[in-house]
């Protein structure tokens, strides 16, 4: 496997041998200096092109990065009707374990470019982007959630939560486990982001999907979360359900005592309630009370 200077020097000379190219920059986990370098991570590339749509028409160019395992063209998949591209990516994983998210900027849009806080310049032949801020995570530390956001949040977590009750008690199986790892479980880690920016004054970032959260909570904490996942069976489920209840609330009393939001109590308790309900309904039952 190739490593990171390698990697780093094939990307780089491919982009001083092309005349197309007129700098790269690379986004992402690697130009995180905060994050610890690992065999997995993908180098997030962007070269800025006078013509994205040379590469697109002859993608002979691909070979000089590796062999391919497997690529993808998310913009192709969105849009399979366009016959002309001015921002292009390939994602690319290849054979000797290496990956690349490689797209194509057009020079002329420049104007609508945005880059973030993690974003380090590999090449820039014309000066298009002058003095570019040492890379940081700053534009993904999460922001303290508004009295507003932290009720919508508690609301819907406790709503979907009865969606995932009745599809219990019917034994829809993929229907219940759906709306338990969608938006139930969203609300929860939405609400674990928060807890952990109280803790750390939101100045750590808890990566996508919640990948750092085992790094900042509390090992008990840590463990009542990883409850909240279940398997196939039905009565795991419902204990999976009931946990994640439990550890919401707790998590939602922390955060809203450090921001003097009022915690929605009466519609957890009136939904606790409803849950348990649901769980020792008889199956056929005809009323719920």
């Amino acid at each position: 496997m190739r490593n990171e200077v390698e990697m780093l020097q094939t990307i780089q000379d491919f982009a001083r041998n092309n005349l197309n190219i007129r700098a790269v920059m690379m986004n992402g986990s690697r130009a995180n200096p905060e994050v610890t370098r690992d065999i997995f991570q993908d180098y997030d590339i962007v070269c800025f092109v006078d013509s994205v749509q040379s590469f697109i028409d002859d993608q002979s160019w691909i070979s000089y990065f590796g062999d391919i395992l497997i690529m993808q063209t998310p913009d192709i998949m969105s849009n399979p009707h366009a016959v002309h591209f001015k921002r292009f990516a390939f994602l690319m994983l290849f054979k000797d374990g290496n990956r690349i998210d490689l797209t194509f900027f057009q020079t002329d849009q420049l104007d609508h470019y945005v880059h973030d806080s993690q974003t380090v310049i590999l090449l820039d032949k014309d000066g298009l982007f002058g003095n570019v801020p040492a890379p940081s995570n700053r534009d993904y530390l999460p922001p303290p959630p508004s009295e507003i956001q932290f009720y919508n949040c508690c609301n819907e977590f406790w709503w979907v939560s009865t969606y995932v009750a009745k599809g219990l008690w019917r034994r829809q199986l993929p229907y219940a486990m759906r709306i338990h790892e969608g938006p139930v479980r969203d609300m929860l880690m939405r609400m674990i982001t928060w807890y952990i920016g109280v803790q750390t004054n939101f100045q750590v970032e808890t990566g996508k999907e919640g990948k750092y959260f085992e790094q900042y909570l509390e090992t008990s904490k840590w463990d009542a979360f990883v409850r909240t996942f279940s398997d196939g069976d039905y009565e795991r489920s419902w204990k999976a359900l009931f946990e994640m209840g439990v550890l919401f609330r707790d998590l939602a009393l922390s955060v809203s005592g450090c921001f003097g939001y009022d915690y929605p109590i009466h519609e957890d308790e009136h939904v606790t309630s409803y849950l348990q309900k649901i769980h020792n309904l008889p199956t056929g039952a005809t009323d719920i009370n």
